[in-house]
């Protein structure tokens, strides 16, 4: 039976439901590590089932890095223009954007997007497939299907652009 402190503890860490934050510590027997895997599992297999519908909404962040030597310019699309408002949803968009910056070698959100004759491998070339660069267990595309989870949305990362003084 999980306690209330426990599932404060795990709505904190994840940002899940009340209800799935229960449900999970009640089928990890209370082990709050064993209920983020499971509620990490739940909100993958979630996101896959919201890649269907369709983002009209989110916005365009900017990022500048390095004393002004390098900017992105990074699209994240959302279902409404509630979501696209929520912390959540601008931290995501941050934190692409400044993965964006932080590897030059991105060319694509997705590999189906690179060019012809694309010199690397998946991990350095193609943004979601790539190491967060803060938190090098997950990927960008983890990045985005914990949001999904978080917003109960679907986001898609559209489009980007990065400039770099010069290049």
């Amino acid at each position: 039976m999980a306690t209330a402190e426990d599932v404060k503890s795990l709505r904190e860490q994840t940002g899940a439901g009340v209800m799935d934050c229960k449900r999970a510590l009640d089928e990890a027997g209370g082990d709050i590590h064993k209920a983020i895997a499971i509620l990490r599992d739940k909100g993958i297999a979630g996101a896959e089932k919201k890649a269907h519908r369709e983002t009209s909404q989110g916005l365009v962040e900017s990022y500048i890095h390095a004393g002004g030597r390098i900017g992105v310019l990074v699209e994240v699309n959302c279902e409404t223009d509630f979501v696209a408002r929520t912390d959540t949803f601008k931290a995501l968009a941050h934190d692409i954007a400044m993965q964006i910056a932080g590897i030059p070698t991105t060319l694509a959100v997705h590999e189906a997007d690179l060019p012809d004759g694309a010199d690397g491998s998946p991990e350095e070339t193609v943004l979601m497939k790539q190491p967060f660069i803060r938190d090098g267990s997950k990927t960008i595309e983890q990045l985005v299907k914990e949001a999904i989870a978080q917003t109960g949305e679907n986001i898609r990362v559209r489009r980007f652009a990065r400039f770099e003084l010069g290049q």
